[in-house]
């Protein structure tokens, strides 16, 4: 697609609808309560969140393409948490597979048009303090996009300063008070960051970084919907001149946890 014939705004949420209508059709709701994007290595958390409805392939709706990076389901689920319906989706495409941000985030504008007015963002993340250690869950306070790149084109402008639910976090720190707050930076890759550059990260006010979150936590403010960023740390970058990153232990690391994750969420859309 050329510059001149890219998707705006507009076209993203009206492709989140014709999805959002099928969505309801597959799951016979009427219209879900929140949504769920589940993270690297956080697919099996869904079997604590709550009681399953039904599930599918997401790409069996309109818009949807099938994640190609490890640890991510390209399944969706409908589900019961207490008495609120959720629609968890079970993993996440990235811009680094080469997909657009309007790709990245046509899950969430899904989730948001199927009714679902909570949000909420789950991901792995490279540690940048030396007292989050590889398997604390922080909850996510700001982000600092670095993709260079938003799912949002048009001529409106899009308020950020209050982008991460306050009320959520505090139900979620009601849930867990040992849980961290921090700031997600968002970059790119597919490439991890230099140990230059993780030092400017973290003199820029980083706490974590990633390669998520951030662009669908645009969409979903841009749609008026709150949102909870919850990130497990999966590495040290931090010390990653020392220990070079194993992608398949930060998986483990994150897949180990999994099911106590989904009960943490499952306390936090019940209560919220």
């Amino acid at each position: 697609m050329s510059e001149s014939e890219q998707r705006t705004t507009g076209d993203a949420k009206a492709l989140a609808t014709e999805a959002a209508k099928e969505l309801l059709t597959r799951t016979g709701a009427d219209s879900f309560d929140a949504l769920v994007v589940l993270g690297s290595g956080w697919a099996g958390a869904v079997d604590t969140l709550g009681s399953v409805d039904i599930e599918f392939d997401a790409v069996e709706l309109p818009g949807f393409v099938e994640p190609t990076a490890a640890g991510h389901s390209g399944r969706v689920r409908s589900m019961w948490v207490g008495d609120k319906r959720v629609v968890a989706f079970m993993g996440r495409v990235h811009s680094y597979e080469g997909h657009d941000p309007m790709t990245v985030a046509h899950a969430v504008r899904t989730g948001i048009a199927a009714g679902a007015e909570v949000a909420v963002l789950t991901g792995s993340c490279g540690s940048l303090r030396t007292d989050f250690a590889p398997g604390q869950p922080v909850i996510l306070r700001d982000h600092i996009n670095l993709t260079a790149r938003s799912p949002l084109v048009g001529p409106d402008f899009v308020d950020m300063s209050a982008a991460y639910s306050t009320r959520l976090r505090e139900i979620t720190r009601e849930v867990d008070a040992s849980l961290p707050e921090g700031v997600y930076v968002a970059t790119s890759g597919p490439q991890l960051q230099t140990p230059a550059e993780l030092k400017i990260l973290h003199q820029a006010g980083a706490d974590v970084v990633g390669r998520s979150i951030a662009l669908e936590a645009i969409a979903a403010v841009e749609m008026g919907a709150e949102v909870l960023g919850l990130a497990i740390v999966s590495n040290d970058a931090a010390g990653a001149v020392f220990e070079p990153f194993e992608e398949s232990k930060a998986l483990e690391i994150v897949e180990r946890r999994s099911h106590r994750l989904g009960e943490l969420l499952n306390r936090v859309l019940t209560s919220s």
